[in-house]
């Protein structure tokens, strides 16, 4: 039987998001120091429970429309070229929790993110080796994680064009930080889709398929979707949208993380990042007056960039924001941009100080 959504509500945190709040977890905000976030402040979302896969009997099943059929293991994997790079995973509901109504789901604020240094083969070379065969349209992703959500009983599963998986950086990642890949960041392979939001990056791969037309699963059709009504056809989540994060400055009361910090030239820092082009520039404002920030090198091509701003910190209570433009043009709302499963909220960050 299929479940209907519960309604978007104004109203406290109910008992099934903090049990969703307690099985996943954001980055601590002070994590944005690290250029590499380190894997254990690194966010995570789990749709369904953490599959129990050994190494030593786990395979990779290629089929579908192919000229052959493959199935790998680790090792196979691990003997095919290596590659290493630096990615930040967004997840598509960052902000869901300060949109009014608030969807109900993981109730995220904004530290639904993190920056690793990924390492697997490239999929390209895997799909050539599997002879994709004419007529296909889209390569289907398929994980370990099987449950239920909305009444539709799945593995967790995705499909991306033949065009986007052909990508010389989408890898099939075997490694986070150098190390093997965490039980619960997909062990002992996920896929990795620089530039998209997590959904995208299927963990605890098991299959590929090859389809000769679009998948229609319910993580593909249902979920990830911008809808300004639940009738509304909407737009597929896809690529992550311009966010910039600061660094929380001083100390922060236990409860309300209102920061405190003395009265002084202060270094405010954070990052920022886009999935659709480069950071172009970081604005940050100080009581709704905002100043151009200096901006870092990007740590890769999909990975955040740094950025600063000297603040002379005066007595009182002050409003520290930031916003990011990237070179498409796309940029940071000062008003939330509200849809229905509460998606892609990257609405400016707004941090409460008090100087003393």
């Amino acid at each position: 039987m299929i479940s209907p959504p519960p309604p978007p509500t104004d109203g406290p945190l109910t008992l099934e998001e903090l049990q969703l709040a307690a099985r996943n977890k954001g980055m601590p905000l002070e994590a944005l120091r690290y250029d590499v976030t380190p894997v254990g402040m690194h966010y995570l979302l789990v749709h369904f429970d953490i599959p129990a896969l050994e190494a030593a009997t786990w395979r990779l099943r290629v089929g579908g429309n192919v000229a052959r059929g493959l199935e790998l293991s680790l090792d196979d994997l691990r003997s095919l070229p290596r590659v290493t790079m630096p990615v930040t995973l967004e997840c598509a509901g960052n902000g869901r929790a300060r949109l009014h109504p608030r969807p109900i789901s993981q109730p995220w604020l904004v530290e639904a993110v993190g920056t690793a240094e990924w390492t697997g083969t490239p999929l390209a070379g895997v799909l050539a080796a599997a002879g994709i065969a004419p007529g296909t349209v889209e390569m289907l992703f398929v994980g370990a994680d099987h449950g239920i959500e909305k009444g539709h009983e799945h593995d967790y599963a995705r499909s991306l064009t033949l065009d986007e998986a052909m990508r010389p950086d989408v890898l099939l990642a075997y490694e986070m930080n150098g190390r093997p890949l965490e039980p619960q960041h997909g062990f002992p392979l996920r896929l990795l889709v620089p530039g998209w939001y997590g959904m995208t990056h299927v963990k605890w791969l098991t299959r590929i398929d090859a389809l000769n037309e679009p998948f229609d699963g319910y993580q593909q059709k249902t979920a990830y979707w911008y809808k300004r009504s639940p009738d509304d056809p909407g737009q597929p989540v896809t690529r992550i949208k311009p966010r910039a994060l600061l660094i929380p400055p001083g100390f922060p009361d236990f409860l309300t993380r209102t920061r405190t910090l003395d009265a002084d030239r202060t270094e405010l820092r954070g990052r920022a990042w886009s999935g659709g082009a480069p950071i172009a520039r970081v604005e940050v404002g100080i009581d709704g007056v905002w100043t151009e920030a200096k901006l870092g090198a990007a740590l890769g091509t999909y990975a955040w960039c740094s950025w600063s701003l000297d603040w002379d910190a005066t007595p009182g209570e002050h409003v520290l924001s930031c916003r990011a433009f990237d070179e498409a043009g796309s940029s940071q709302p000062l008003e939330q941009p509200w849809n229905v499963q509460g998606m892609g909220n990257n609405l400016v960050q707004s941090v409460r100080v008090i100087v003393r």
